[in-house]
């Protein structure tokens, strides 16, 4: 089955077929570029790209777009549709099976149920105690749960979530991820003192790796410690991104066995369920990921296609940012915010308990 993306406004009159989208398309290019451009001076904040666009996105969004909105909406939601799946795809080449054998099976499992915990913990404290909308409560689990906002992209199609909503879980990513930037050398140093998390420098990599939300994030917490915390940490948060297609193919098919009862789909007639949505792209992923383990690519080749791959997402943030609007956020409130600051909580106290345990009890 194919996913539904909402309905677009009729292309102005004189652009026939494909055409009508590359208005769209140049804008969010645009958009990319600029965020591209300005990323390397903001790194050692540890935003990323991804983050950059979204923000320029909304400020075009919420000035110029509206009055521009006739001529691009087809080519924007090509952005947040085809041409985000295709990022997700070569994503996989940044990673390797033999990745997975450098941070052994205790950095697998910690992964693994970091992952797991975090997601069940954020849909059952966001609808049951916050009284959230389930899909804001899923999008905000995936990101703090996996690799911030690309995970959150990837799980919108599957949710099928409001723009605002998916804005406002990039949102919590860029809040807690900082924080934990700067929080997590200063953890190390305590960790020196009281010894919980044993194995030294490469161990708390892996500490690293499996709770913080975006690879830029990782990179900058991991630097800040010393290249061997850092390398394990990348390798961690890989493995990490590594779960986001079981993930997709995992909540796509539990969203289909559950009733929906008194939720309305997008073409508004009521259900009492929904057929498995199968995200096609997170097949796509592990197959390059298989095959960027079995295939040694020239340097060159792989740098470009990475390079393509940054473009692509930043291209698909930079359309979400687009449409959303400041006011949808706002009406949003703060429930977001903390439910987003409870699994952050979560992350930096749970996680070290989790990692303490497996070192000592898996090595």
């Amino acid at each position: 089955m194919e996913m539904t993306t909402l309905p677009l406004k009729s292309a102005p009159p004189g652009l026939p077929g494909p055409v009508q989208w590359l208005p769209g398309l140049a804008l969010a290019a645009l958009l990319a570029v600029a965020a591209l451009h300005t990323a390397p001076a903001v790194r050692h904040l540890g935003l990323s790209a991804m983050s950059l666009a979204i923000v320029l996105g909304m400020v075009v969004g919420n000035t110029l777009y509206p009055r521009l909105q006739p001529w691009m909406d087809a080519g924007i939601a090509q952005a947040k549709g085809r041409v985000l799946r295709l990022a997700i795809v070569l994503y996989g080449l940044r990673l390797t099976l033999q990745d997975v054998g450098s941070v052994g099976m205790t950095g697998v499992l910690i992964d693994a149920v970091v992952v797991g915990a975090t997601f069940t913990l954020a849909v059952g404290l966001g609808t049951r105690w916050l009284g959230m909308d389930r899909d804001a409560a899923m999008l905000i689990g995936a990101g703090s749960s996996i690799c911030g906002a690309a995970a959150v992209l990837a799980t919108e199609p599957v949710v099928r979530g409001r723009p605002e909503q998916v804005a406002v879980a990039v949102a919590t990513v860029v809040v807690f991820g900082t924080l934990a930037m700067f929080l997590y050398p200063v953890l190390f140093h305590l960790n020196s003192a009281w010894g919980l998390i044993a194995g030294g420098e490469h161990a708390f990599g892996i500490y690293i790796g499996s709770t913080v939300h975006e690879v830029a994030q990782v990179v900058v917490a991991g630097d800040a410690i010393s290249p061997q915390a850092a390398d394990a940490a990348v390798i961690t948060k890989m493995v990490r991104v590594m779960l986001l297609a079981p993930f997709l193919v995992i909540l796509s098919a539990w969203l289909a066995r559950e009733p929906q009862a008194g939720r309305m789909p997008r073409t508004g007639a009521p259900h009492a369920g929904r057929r498995i949505a199968i995200p096609w792209f997170a097949f796509g992923f592990i197959a390059v990921v298989l095959l960027n383990s079995l295939v040694t690519f020239p340097p060159a080749l792989k740098s470009s296609a990475t390079a393509l791959d940054d473009f692509l997402l930043a291209m698909a943030m930079g359309a979400l940012g687009l449409t959303t609007h400041v006011g949808a956020i706002r009406r949003a409130g703060l429930k977001p915010l903390l439910l987003a600051l409870l699994l952050f909580a979560w992350l930096v106290l749970g996680g070290a308990l989790l990692n303490a345990g497996a070192q000592r009890w898996l090595g």
